[in-house]
């Protein structure tokens, strides 16, 4: 029988070092501040099947108050789903104990929103999670990137962030990672509060 877990978080991106700190990995950025903030060294790779889509790093995130799992999908991100829902299901977590952190085009860098439910909204990682969660029940990080020009999008999303955001982007790290580890703690609703009111500092 699986151990018993309060709930799932999963940061979506790319696998493969020429995508690292890229726009389209920025829930694996949060989930790597929020991983070094618990000091989550211990890590393995493992599949609950034998398909490449299944496969995932995965941390048990332990502690006074706070047992969860922690994955990081290592398919592409249309593919990301699969991970999500395999684990979800072997370690029977209900969808709306699921926290799942990926970029979002329609919110300006340094801007993010937790909320729960909602349709993909374009995002192919998230349309992936709704189809093997089955449906769209569970919490979602948004993390600004902002919108390039029309047709510019997948070049955008695949490259770095700029040296002059990168100020913001560690910025939001910190508060986004300070925000889900309020969320794993059972504060939702004040997680909620905390990172949808955040605006970073003007410079």
């Amino acid at each position: 029988m699986a151990d018993v877990f309060a709930g799932l978080v999963a940061g979506l991106g790319n696998p493969g070092r020429q995508y690292e700190g890229t726009r389209h990995n920025f829930g694996f950025l949060v989930l790597d501040e929020v991983l070094r903030r618990l000091d989550a060294a211990r890590d393995w790779q493992v599949r609950l099947q034998q398909d490449k889509p299944g496969k995932f790093q995965l941390w048990r995130l332990d502690g006074p108050g706070l047992r969860w799992l922690a994955i990081k999908p290592l398919a592409f991100m249309n593919l990301s789903g699969e991970a999500v829902g395999q684990t979800a299901r072997y370690y029977r977590i209900d969808p709306e104990d699921v926290l799942v952190m990926h970029d979002e085009l329609d919110l300006p860098l340094g801007r993010m929103k937790l909320k729960f439910g909602g349709g993909a909204a374009g995002h192919n990682g998230i349309r992936s999670v709704i189809s093997h969660l089955g449906g769209e029940d569970f919490h979602r990080l948004r993390l600004g990137v902002g919108r390039p020009a029309p047709g510019e999008t997948r070049d955008y999303v695949l490259t770095g962030f700029a040296p002059q955001e990168r100020p913001v982007l560690e910025t939001v790290l910190e508060e986004a990672a300070t925000g889900v580890l309020q969320f794993l703690a059972g504060e939702r609703k004040g997680a909620q509060e905390r990172v949808n009111r955040f605006r970073p500092a003007q410079s």
